[in-house]
């Protein structure tokens, strides 16, 4: 009997001792937070925000919105924020940081709030609640009865780069998404606000217009063009607005255009290539002209200047010098004088001489 008692009661003793002893659950991952060290500051004056629950390393910039509560977010986007004072900050290890911001007047009046904002990487935001004293303050604008349009599914950037973006053309992509009609209306012919913006800069924003329809529980896909400046590069930000907020944003990545600087090496190598070239061309046609004028002047003259030294033309067409030594002339020659006074035998008036053989 008390083998079967002790037998029930391990499995409920093992039981009871794993539960003591198991782990607690993770937490949840904080989402974003952001805490002001004061609610309300006068323009000229400064506030310390710290956040807490943010991406490592994380890029924000933080700034004085109006026309917004936190529950709504910013309705206007960053244009009813103040832009020219805001700041950046970067999150530590983990996920943490503490800015001090100057209070300046946003261009809309409040409600306003402390706006915290991811610029790169995934899409992270969150507001504080704050008055700016002295500041207008205004109701929130009334939203429209009627059709509603609401972005269903996330946004992405369809198309690639061609040749002529790797040489400065601009880029240019599709800013697909999907909305649907949550409102009681329908929605026709929707007028949509594509803003694109680089780096921490506010985007500049371009109206186009969908042409379709989209009834009460409908939703329809859009694709909308999108084009940046020619020779754009570095990290863009795509924004989708409609009925004054902020729908989508998605980022984009452009690449450097190689082409150009490719380009610009070619033309420093190949155009002073080309003129020495040309210049080198030129002196050989100035230089043999040159040359052959000098030879043809200069060289008969050294050749008559020295002596006995004659050009080798007339040299050739002179006419032959006399065989006599020129130490000699006729006058003084003794061979010309012993001839003259010597009969010859070939002289018909010289008189015949007998020869004598032996002494006499």
């Amino acid at each position: 009997m008390n083998g079967r008692v002790r037998m029930a009661v391990l499995p409920t003793v093992a039981a009871v001792l794993a539960l003591l002893l198991a782990p607690a659950p993770a937490a949840a991952a904080d989402p974003p937070a952001v805490k002001l060290s004061k609610s309300q500051a006068g323009t000229g004056g400064s506030i310390t925000v710290t956040g807490s629950g943010w991406r490592s390393k994380a890029l924000l910039m933080i700034l004085i919105c109006g026309q917004s509560v936190p529950s709504t977010g910013v309705s206007g986007g960053t244009n009813s924020c103040a832009n020219a004072d805001g700041r950046a900050v970067t999150t530590d290890a983990e996920g943490r940081f503490s800015r001090k911001l100057p209070v300046a007047e946003p261009p809309v009046p409040c409600p306003c709030v402390v706006h915290v904002a991811t610029v790169t990487g995934a899409k992270a935001e969150a507001d504080a609640i704050f008055q700016v004293a002295g500041h207008a303050v205004e109701p929130l604008p009334a939203e429209a009865a009627g059709g509603r349009l609401s972005v269903l599914t996330d946004t992405r950037l369809d198309g690639s780069g061609s040749l002529l973006t790797w040489f400065g053309a601009p880029p240019a992509r599709r800013l697909v998404f999907t909305v649907g009609n949550v409102g009681t209306s329908p929605v026709k012919n929707p007028v949509f606000q594509v803003g694109t913006s680089h780096g921490v800069f506010a985007p500049q924003w371009e109206e186009q217009q969908w042409r379709g329809t989209i009834q009460p529980g409908k939703k329809a896909r859009i694709e909308l063009p999108v084009e940046l400046t020619a020779g754009a590069h570095g990290d863009y930000t795509v924004s989708l607005k409609y009925g004054g907020k902020v729908m989508a944003e998605q980022p984009w990545g452009v690449g450097r255009p190689w082409g150009v600087t490719l380009f610009w090496v070619l033309v420093c190598l190949v155009v002073p290539a080309a003129l020495f070239r040309a210049g080198m061309a030129v002196v050989d046609r100035v230089r043999p002209r040159q040359t052959s004028r000098r030879r043809g002047l200069r060289m008969p003259e050294v050749a008559l200047r020295i002596p006995g030294l004659r050009p080798r033309q007339e040299a050739r067409h002179a006419s032959p010098a006399p065989s006599t030594l020129p130490w000699f002339t006729p006058d003084n020659d003794p061979g010309a004088a012993g001839r003259l006074s010597a009969p010859h035998d070939d002289s018909p008036t010289s008189p015949t001489t007998p020869l004598r053989k032996g002494p006499p």
